[in-house]
């Protein structure tokens, strides 16, 4: 029987990005056959690349190749051009993934103000493969009254409602209490960059979840383009948005958790960036998911 086969586009555009991508492909290759699918990667050439090869920074043969795929991956330099893909896909929300100190949670909110509902309904959806516990952060009444239409078609969920300043104290104070958060765009940028901010270990990637088509999935990194083809860059937070990636891109959510697992049970920092991708490898057996194993019985 033929195996499950996704296209993902990976824009891996300059500086530390084509080394970070090579380790994220790595992962993702391993990932993928654990858990029996196969995932064929399609590098796009955008920004300067495009530009030298081909006069444009987003030509049609890229575009083509971005609306073709199942997901698009993007590397630090590779996201130059975002501005020109977006209007071509049907996003609807925001998500950012946080990992710290071995927990792991979401933010969401809606790209848009009729993306309310779809964003909700991806949020218990999101929560349902997760801890089932969805956190309403400084929302109004009416989208309340959304929420608990929405609550209705998921049984078993345990939600709460905070006000945007409780929420904000507890990311940093108690940030491992949270599973998924669903806020409003003006909020969530800030409560992504607070949620865990104090942990000694804090690795977190972004999303762009669409309705149809492919989403776009990338990496968090403060330190930007710096040590591009020394081999020293971390690698651990592309590696968390191919992980987003896998789950919230291709509905793979089991084997988006065995590499974020695997992630948190990696060593941490290393002298280069293939020995720590290479922990995080590693570790991919021993963190396989559990719900994924039981199917497999």
């Amino acid at each position: 029987m033929s195996r499950k086969r996704y296209s993902v586009a990976c824009l891996a555009g300059h500086g530390v990005g084509p080394e970070l991508i090579a380790e994220a492909s790595r992962a993702v290759d391993a990932a993928s056959a654990l858990h029996g699918f196969a995932v064929d990667e399609h590098h796009v050439p955008v920004g300067a690349e495009a530009m030298m090869r081909f006069g444009h920074p987003y030509p049609g043969s890229s575009r083509h190749a971005v609306l073709d795929a199942h997901a698009v991956l993007v590397a630090p330099g590779g996201d130059e051009t975002l501005d020109s893909i977006e209007p071509d896909l049907d996003l609807r929300a925001s998500v950012a993934r946080v990992r710290f100190d071995g927990s792991e949670l979401s933010v969401l909110a809606p790209l848009a103000d009729d993306a309310w509902h779809w964003t909700v309904q991806r949020a218990f959806t999101l929560a349902r493969s997760c801890r089932a516990r969805v956190s309403l952060a400084g929302v109004d009444a009416d989208w309340r009254a959304d929420v608990a239409q929405v609550g209705l078609e998921h049984d078993g969920m345990d939600v709460e409602l905070l006000s945007a300043a409780d929420a904000l104290q507890e990311l940093v104070l108690t940030p491992q209490r949270f599973d998924v958060v669903v806020c409003p765009p003006e909020l969530a940028r800030t409560a992504a960059e607070l949620a865990g901010c104090r942990a000694a270990r804090r690795i977190a990637a972004w999303g762009r979840l669409a309705a149809s088509g492919p989403g776009l999935f990338g990496a968090v990194h403060a330190a930007g383009h710096d040590g591009a083809g020394d081999g020293v860059a971390d690698p651990t937070a592309m590696l968390l948005a191919a992980a987003l990636m896998l789950g919230e891109g291709l509905g793979e959510r089991s084997a988006a958790r065995t590499l974020s697992q695997a992630i948190g049970r990696a060593r941490g920092a290393q002298s280069s960036t293939r020995r720590a991708a290479d922990d995080v490898l590693a570790e991919l057996p021993h963190a396989l998911d559990v719900e994924f194993l039981r199917e497999a019985v």
